[in-house]
């Protein structure tokens, strides 16, 4: 697609505008627990989106990693199709082609011994919690409803009852209760409170390597392996989301690769997709995944045919077009161009790869104010907690594309100070 977007002027006109009808009927019918920017999107190819109107924008988002191969990738788009096409859908209680093809690429991706296929990424963390306490009960020998996981405050794992439970955001946790217990939670990035915290009834510590809903947090080098080393010592297992900073987002196949760390449990998501189904995994030691046996756990349409099939194909397309690689290369590129910005607004720019969190002064601008601004220029961001701008584009970046869009950031630090006391 061309880099040629519409002015600041014309877009800002769009997206004052009275909402669109298909921003009407989802307001008038659907239930209100998003937010969405004011734009409608219809089609897409790579980096680059269109609206309902045409006009173009640079996806420095990419659905929280899921399109980290790019919209409409030709090779996820035909493996869905041919594999659609044959046979999509059969459950679990028959065997298929695809499904063994899978299981065993990810082992090899992982450097782990098996996997057990899911849907969506929360379903895989339900999956991975069921294992972790099951395996402290029955291998550990922790007295039956006793054991306990290990969490760290400002963690987002998804938005079952167990997983937003154990979060340290109000919001998440508001009108929801009750909880399930036996989760303790620990402060991010802290090695000495992890030990501190692992009691005899502790099975395991669930860990994001990188905060992504948090704010694009990076713990201190050398943290993770330390847990890792904690947690051996202890005999208790290290599980690491994933879902978010795996498939190369980080710059290594999986963020805990940066420090050499093999975890006891790595949950897979999102990107593992190909950007065109809910695709994510449980992928763990034998020693973990022994403790389930038939009817323990399930899951309708994990491993189905067309979901293996293209989860093939993500991690293909991943390895043969050197998308870790360029994901590495391209984000130290803008992590550097973007902490050249100056601007009293900008408290840190952090992140590792194409991972990348812009952290903003509240007193004076929000981070929703900033990317409502970035889209009238042609760019989809989004904010965290409104303290946080995140950007997270699709690997197949260009270059390019990447230097225009944080030019177009500079333009809009440099342009806020008109609008601080309004702000305030």
């Amino acid at each position: 697609m061309p880099r040629r977007l519409p002015s600041r002027g014309a877009a800002a006109a769009a997206a004052s505008a009275s909402p669109a009808p298909a921003i009407r009927t989802e307001r008038a019918y659907g239930a209100r627990n998003y937010d969405p920017l004011p734009v409608v999107l219809t089609d897409g190819e790579g980096a680059w989106v269109r609206d309902e109107h045409g006009r173009r924008y640079l996806d420095m988002m990419s659905a929280y990693s899921a399109v980290s191969h790019g919209h409409a990738h030709p090779r996820l788009v035909r493996a869905l199709t041919e594999q659609a096409q044959r046979l999509a859908v059969t459950s679990r209680a028959f065997h298929n082609t695809r499904l063994p093809e899978f299981l065993r690429r990810l082992t090899e991706v992982t450097g782990l011994d098996r996997a057990l296929p899911a849907s969506g990424g929360a379903e895989a963390v339900e999956t991975a919690l069921k294992a972790a306490r099951k395996w402290g009960h029955k291998v550990k020998h922790i007295p039956d409803g006793r054991a306990e996981i290990i969490v760290c405050d400002g963690n987002f794992h998804g938005r079952s009852i167990a997983i937003v439970g154990f979060s340290s955001e109000p919001q998440y946790r508001d009108g929801f209760g009750p909880f399930p217990p036996g989760f303790v939670s620990i402060p991010y990035g802290d090695a000495a409170a992890l030990e501190r915290a692992i009691g005899p009834d502790t099975a395991a510590f669930l860990v994001e390597p990188i905060q992504g809903e948090g704010g694009i947090v990076v713990p201190p080098a050398g943290w993770l392996a330390a847990c890792a080393r904690i947690c051996r010592e202890r005999n208790v297992l290290l599980i690491c989301d994933e879902i978010q900073t795996g498939m190369g987002r980080t710059g290594r196949f999986l963020a805990s690769g940066h420090e050499g760390v093999r975890p006891d449990g790595v949950i897979l998501g999102k990107a593992l997709g190909g950007g065109l189904l809910p695709v994510s995994a449980f992928v763990a030691t034998d020693e973990v995944m022994s403790v389930f046996t038939p009817g323990d756990h399930g899951s309708t349409f994990g491993g189905n045919p067309l979901a293996a099939a293209v989860g093939l194909e993500a991690l293909a397309v991943l390895f043969d077009e050197g998308l870790i690689e360029r994901s590495a290369t391209l984000g130290a590129h803008l992590l550097a161009a973007l902490r050249e910005i100056r601007s009293p607004l900008i408290r840190d720019v952090r992140g590792r790869g194409l991972f990348i969190g812009l952290e903003v002064d509240t007193t004076w601008v929000t981070a929703r104010q900033v990317v409502e601004r970035l889209l009238a220029r042609g760019i989809l961001s989004k904010d965290t907690h409104g303290t946080v701008v995140r950007f997270a584009p699709p690997l197949v970046i260009d270059r390019a594309d990447l230097d225009w869009a944080a030019n177009e950031v500079r333009a809009v630090f440099a342009e806020l100070p008109d609008g601080l006391e309004r702000a305030a």
